[in-house]
């Protein structure tokens, strides 16, 4: 039944997965990401498939904090997640990727949130030991400057970064959540953040601290309503951008962006 070990930046989570052709879909999706030795011991969740769905349901993933346990939903799928007890259980209405994929961003997105870290609206890459993270709304670029990457660049993910602080320093690892990359459990220490805008040149400007911090918020997915995490995220913001050099970086799509980074 166990679908294996989950491990994206030192959070474990063990996969208990009573279908097999879903088995075999996640085997595939999270291949880089499943391991023998986790780095803790791993939280668990237990999924099942329920075919019978219901009316009413939301198209975007939310989550919400009740009864001293997350309730976590979406279109196709409906899950509770226990903190005391560590476990939680999923119940999906068809066997794809995509349903867990999306319970695995709100879960990891809850779970980061005491460690002082967070999921990010981000492209991220590493480059000669240090990694450097390009943030900005939809369409702003960074699955473009993902693509114009030169071989010397490691993509950690071109769609959501995982950004969480170890020994006083914020690092950014790779992640399974987006369309490229799939790098596996590789991690750097964060070196700047890039706010992204194309526009017909090259250039980087210093971003104010409050800008950085709008735009950490802005670009962080928040899943749930609720205040407590909300100002956890904030807080999280505000450290990330007292810490990280922040930039505004408008960019022309050529390769030669990469230049003036890293």
């Amino acid at each position: 039944m166990d679908g294996g070990v989950i491990e994206v930046g030192w959070i474990s989570i063990l996969l208990r997965v009573e279908d097999c052709a879903l088995q075999e879909v996640l085997g595939w999706r999270f291949s880089r990401y499943f391991t023998s030795k986790p780095s803790a011991e791993p939280v668990e969740l237990t999924v099942t498939m329920t075919p019978n769905g219901e009316d009413g349901r939301p198209e975007r993933p939310r989550a919400e904090w009740r009864e001293g346990r997350w309730f976590i939903e979406g279109h196709d799928f409906r899950a509770e997640w226990f903190p005391e007890s560590r476990r939680g259980l999923v119940k999906l209405e068809q066997a794809g990727h995509r349903s867990v994929d999306c319970v695995l961003r709100v879960l990891y997105s809850i779970l980061l949130a005491p460690k002082g870290g967070c999921l990010l609206h981000a492209a991220s890459a590493m480059r000669n030991g240090r990694a450097f993270a390009f943030t900005g709304v939809s369409g702003s670029g960074k699955t473009t400057l993902s693509r114009l990457a030169p071989p010397d660049v490691i993509l950690l993910t071109d769609e959501l970064s995982y950004i969480l602080p170890v020994d006083g320093i914020y690092r950014a690892f790779g992640t399974p959540f987006g369309g490229m990359g799939m790098t596996g459990n590789n991690s750097a220490p964060l070196q700047a953040l890039y706010l992204l805008a194309k526009g017909p040149q090259n250039k980087i400007e210093p971003l104010p601290r409050r800008q950085a911090v709008h735009a950490l918020m802005q670009n962080t997915p928040f899943f749930a309503k609720d205040s407590k995490l909300l100002e956890s995220v904030l807080e999280t913001a505000c450290r990330i951008a007292a810490c990280v050099p922040a930039y505004r970086l408008t960019f022309a799509p050529t390769a030669d962006v990469w230049e003036m980074i890293g």
